[in-house]
């Protein structure tokens, strides 16, 4: 008999944003490394279809899939930390929900019954629950055995009502053993008496268990971590066991979460409430994941980026493309300095407006050691940009331009080295008798309004001698996630490529711009897709990687040595140990020479 699916539910109470994601994605990487197939299924529920039209102020930055479904960030942390691939139905929100349920209405599937929240809103989430956790996720044909399911918001909002009620009828259709609920909670330390505090846990485990679900797990978010009284308090007035408290404090890197939770027995105390056959092996996963976290805590070495963007006040706007920085900055053993830098300071405007503000960006983009443009929309900040990649083409810093950054280094070259002054995107100026970037929307009648290139795509290599393309292990194609409405005209190409700026990568079909590089320069790479969205913490994204390695000067010594770091590379001589230990050799980034 086939074994039943496990539902794992992470709810959060007490504020948003306390860290749920994390933690079901520390969840499902445990139970990974004991051998289980996991997959992740985010509710978020606000009444928005997709996150495609979220300003990045409102909930961080749009997470492309494969699918080109446009999701919610806490996709993306499944998808790293779980190295799973996951599609547009694994973020379920109200409106998919309701729309669907309307669209059944409208169609007369209720028979003339009255459609209402209970039952067919909370049996539509049961069923999508269901249906979506079979989906396999590791690229093979295989189904799941585990689901984490993570409820957005937090316990006792009016907006995820219907979700918690799903979940109070669904733990007795599956049975006991196939469904646990762990609840994340805070636990504030007031400085004035430095004391933790329960009471905000126990009013929101209360109000957990009035809606009708018991929290099998406790886990509390403190800054420091948990005593032991504290915890027997949480015990005692929230009806778990201590063992069932489990302590997630502020730990140096979210490296260090699954560690935490495996220390403190999650895995074991999951198999035997899930009933759930564990292998006991040495599991090499959490190995892996326990010395890229003490190799991040001790690396000497400093290597500044600066992120040239228009969304700079809040981190999560540029989450991937953060994570995929520091997954290159551990590859090559250095210490990643992200300096974030509002693009609209860098124009001449600001210095008649805020002439500090202007000297103050400029000091913080002349000293980084590489330069990133991300993506965007909008006109705001984009002469900002432009002024910064004119900067590292003519002082050779490495450089990268993702989306609109590759567009902007075109519409840069053709201002100020082919002499085309007002060259631009018909974007930012429709006029423009030099419209180095057009409007080409790929014609697919009826999907997400046919105007955005969304998803997975491939980009054909077009020459042998790309430096991308010999970080990407020199591959003659490569497959990556698109946002974009805009392109590189085509028409224009040769003047640009007549004076050293190359379009090494096209579509397959030759008419969409996908990857550019500059003769004479020690790295100036821009691509056209978002390579962040597939970058791994132990396989880093290759445009990324390049950056990294220009920016700490070992790019050339890499490619000479057939794109392998040497052990020197790897592990600094001031960290006192120039060859890996035996531990550390099983994880090789790119593979370890043994030639220093």
């Amino acid at each position: 008999m086939a074994t039943m699916m496990k539902y794992i539910l992470v709810t959060g109470g007490v504020i948003s944003g306390i860290g749920k994601g994390i933690i079901a994605s520390s969840v499902g990487t445990i139970l990974k490394s004991c051998g289980l197939r996991v997959t992740a299924i985010k509710i978020d529920p606000y009444i928005n279809i997709d996150a495609g039209t979220f300003s990045p102020y409102e909930h961080g930055e749009v997470f492309v899939l494969d699918d080109g479904g446009e999701v919610d960030l806490d996709l993306g942390n499944y998808e790293r930390f779980l190295d799973i691939r996951l599609t547009r139905d694994n973020n379920l929100t109200t409106g998919k929900i309701y729309q669907s349920v309307i669209n059944k209405e409208r169609r007369g599937d209720y028979l003339g019954k009255t459609v209402q929240v209970v039952p067919h809103i909370t049996d539509a989430i049961q069923e999508w629950v269901v249906k979506q956790a079979k989906v396999p996720v590791d690229g093979d044909e295989i189904e799941p055995q585990v689901c984490v399911i993570e409820l957005g918001g937090t316990v006792g909002d009016i907006e995820s009502m219907p979700f918690v009620e799903a979940f109070r009828q669904f733990q007795f259709k599956v049975k006991r053993e196939n469904f646990c609920n762990i609840h994340v909670s805070l636990i504030p330390q007031p400085s004035a008496t430095g004391e933790q505090k329960t009471k905000p846990t126990q009013n929101s485990v209360r109000e957990l268990r009035g809606l009708g679900l018991s929290p099998d797990l406790i886990m509390c978010r403190c800054s420091t971590a948990l005593e032991n009284s504290v915890k027997e308090k949480i015990s005692m007035f929230c009806h778990v066991e201590p063992q069932q408290v489990i302590c997630v404090h502020d730990v140096s890197s979210i490296y260090r979460v699954p560690l935490l939770l495996e220390d403190q027995g999650v895995v074991s105390y999951l198999s035997r409430r899930l009933n759930m056959p564990i292998e006991t092996k040495s599991r090499t996963m959490l190995t892996k994941w326990k010395e890229m976290s003490d190799r991040s805590d001790r690396l000497l070495e400093q290597c500044s980026i600066a992120l040239v963007g228009k969304y700079t006040k809040f981190s999560d706007s540029y989450a991937s493309v953060i994570k995929a920085l520091e997954h290159s900055a551990l590859a090559i053993n250095h210490k990643l300095e992200v300096k974030y830098i509002d693009s609209a300071y860098l124009e001449p405007g600001t210095l008649q407006e805020e002439p500090v503000k202007y000297h103050e960006a400029w000091q913080r983009l002349c000293s980084a050691d590489g330069i990133l443009v991300p993506g965007g929309f909008g006109v705001r900040g984009t002469e900002g940009k432009i002024h910064a990649i004119s900067w590292a083409r003519k002082q050779k810093k490495p450089f990268l331009g993702v989306c609109l950054g590759m567009q902007l280094a075109v519409c840069e070259f053709g201002r100020n080295v082919l002499g085309w002054t007002d060259a631009n995107s018909t974007e930012f100026d429709p006029e423009s008798e030099h419209p180095v970037v057009i409007d080409m929307p790929e014609h697919n009648p009826g999907q997400m309004g046919g105007t955005m290139r969304l998803g997975k795509r491939r980009t054909i290599f077009k020459t042998s001698n790309s430096v991308l393309r010999k970080l990407y292990g020199d591959a003659e194609y490569v497959d990556e996630r698109h946002r974009h409405r805009f392109e590189v005209n085509p028409e224009l190409k040769s003047h640009f490529e007549d004076k050293g700026f190359r379009f090494v990568g096209q579509d397959v079909e030759g008419e969409r711009m996908e990857v550019i590089e500059l003769d004479d320069h020690p790295y100036f790479v821009g691509v056209q897709y978002h390579p962040e969205f597939t970058s791994r913490p132990i396989k880093p994204s290759p445009p990324y990687l390049g950056l990294l390695l220009a920016a700490a000067g070992k790019l050339q010594s890499y490619l000479q040595k057939g794109c392998r770091l040497s052990p020197r590379d790897m592990y600094s001589d001031r960290s006192g140990s120039s060859t890996p230990d035996s531990e550390i050799s099983e994880l090789k980034f790119p593979p370890v020479t043994d030639s220093a």
